[in-house]
């Protein structure tokens, strides 16, 4: 799902992930803004926490989620190799 903001004339759409609660212009101006925490979260309708997270980053884009890298929650990383080499051998596809 996005978020619509419009641009001079343009629609541009904002892709944020499932729990976000702001978007990158609500983050430029918490990052911009000398009001305080209650202020900002109240305006904006976010938590304080949220705005002291914003405050403390110094860039408006939202952090990657999930695993940094995609691993078996059931196999050993050497369990997990013996079964791409035996794919590959019998020729089988990888999912």
């Amino acid at each position: 799902m996005g978020h619509v903001v419009r641009i001079e004339g343009c629609v541009v759409v904002q892709v944020l992930h499932g729990s976000a609660t702001t978007t990158e212009a609500i983050r430029r101006a918490v990052q911009l803004s000398q009001e305080s925490l209650r202020a900002l979260a109240k305006r904006y309708g976010i938590n304080q926490k949220t705005v002291a997270t914003w405050r403390e980053r110094t860039s408006i884009a939202d952090l990657p989620t999930g695993l940094k890298e995609a691993r078996s929650t059931v196999l050993s990383s050497e369990e997990e190799a013996v079964i791409i080499v035996f794919r590959r051998y019998a020729l089988l596809p990888a999912r």
